[in-house]
């Protein structure tokens, strides 16, 4: 050999030799006479791990540039590369009696492949550092793995069924939670600072938090449409066989009214995630959430959460606020009620701590300075001791 050999595989007829070198290449040679028989190329970087199907018609390749390569061994054609994993591959095993094989790869995980139809079938994770190698028991009813965590893990095949189109929204929705976290969300209008801020990232967890405050302003929509309807259809008929209409089912197992169920939706977005929840909202229900904050601090409902999400709205959808001319008699009652309702909270903080002073100063009048009288009493022992030691000497 010209280069060093990486890995190498002996078809299950005994009658090729797959040898995988430092040059990114794969040769393929008789068993019986060693005599060259084709070379594959493809690779960018060495061949890690090769394995050859039972029927001996198909080769897999894995590689250090985190692809798998399957060939046909009749020809040496290259049927499908495919972007395995996030780290170098490190060994590819065929089931038996199968095209399916499996792989594992330094990102820790082992995938399992459709050598036929170029598909991804599943992902499994358990270890905690890189896997380095995978076999398949002759059955095809066990996989083990051995990785740099130190561990063995023995899979399992079950007879749950698996269903693809699950396999893929799973992994489909991994990807999308990824490339949230990559977004960026500074706001438009304002610098990245690359100061500390608030803990939190875009995740499932806040697209959920924002789909739930939406689906309570529609319900409140849908409920203030009913009454407008039946206040028009009372003013027509003059009360006549009208009869009030249906609240929505979730509002009524809850007995409670549009606006509140939207409080409530909106109290039990975790903290940490309602900025990036409100982030997520059309302006469309802004326009109402504006309107409902108005409302609850005008009656002085959880007047912190209400002047947070206020403030924040108006800093993110400034340039839409202002173009709106539906919002300016919302936005000056908003700026009116939320002074009131600070000050109102500062002058009941202001005077329950001068409550907490008054009656810290009553108890400490009335109650005896423990320490201090013990304070005096040492004070006098010393004082003696050192009078009976000057007249010892």
């Amino acid at each position: 050999m010209t280069e060093d050999v990486v890995a190498v595989c002996y078809s299950k007829n005994n009658k090729f030799l797959a040898v995988g070198q430092l040059d990114c290449t794969v040769k393929v040679f008789f068993t019986d006479t060693l005599k060259f028989y084709i070379s594959l190329y493809g690779h960018k970087l060495p061949v890690t791990t090769i394995d050859i199907s039972h029927d001996n018609t198909l080769i897999v390749t894995g590689s250090a540039d985190k692809n798998i390569k399957i060939w046909g061994l009749d020809f040496g054609d290259c049927h499908r590369s495919l972007f395995a994993h996030d780290e170098a591959v490190m060994s590819v095993k065929f089931i038996p009696d199968t095209h399916m094989f499996f792989s594992v790869g330094r990102d820790k995980k082992l995938k399992q492949w459709d050598a036929d139809k170029f598909e991804h079938i599943q992902t499994l994770e358990g270890h905690h550092k890189e896997v380095w190698s995978v076999d398949v028991s002759s059955s095809g009813e066990f996989v083990v793995t051995s990785s740099h965590d130190k561990s063995i893990r023995l899979w399992e095949r079950t007879d749950e069924p698996l269903v693809l189109e699950d396999e893929r929204e799973t992994a489909r929705e991994l990807e999308y939670e990824k490339s949230l976290v990559a977004t960026s969300t500074t706001i438009a209008g304002e610098r990245d600072s690359g100061e500390a801020e608030h803990a939190g990232k875009k995740n499932m967890e806040n697209i959920k938090a924002a789909e739930r405050i939406m689906e309570a302003i529609e319900i409140l929509r849908e409920e203030r449409a009913k009454d407008t309807q039946y206040q028009e259809e009372l003013e027509q008929s003059k009360d006549k066989g009208v009869f009030p209409p249906e609240r929505h089912v979730i509002l009524s197992t809850l007995n409670m009214t549009g606006s509140d169920y939207v409080l409530d939706v909106l109290r039990k977005v975790r903290p940490s995630e309602i900025e990036l929840s409100l982030l997520v909202l059309p302006f469309h229900y802004v326009i109402d959430l504006l309107g409902l904050l108005d409302t609850w601090l005008k009656e002085r409902q959880h007047v912190e959460l209400c002047c947070k999400c206020a403030l924040y709205l108006l800093r993110v959808y400034h340039n839409q606020i202002v173009a709106n001319k539906v919002l300016v008699a919302v936005i000056e009652s908003l700026n009116m009620n939320t002074v009131q309702a600070i000050d109102e909270i500062r002058d009941t903080i202001g005077f329950n701590l001068a409550g907490l002073k008054f009656l810290q100063m009553d108890y400490e009048e009335g109650t005896e300075t423990f320490f201090s009288d013990h304070t005096d009493k040492i004070t006098s022992i010393r004082k003696k001791k050192r009078a009976v030691l000057k007249t010892v000497s």
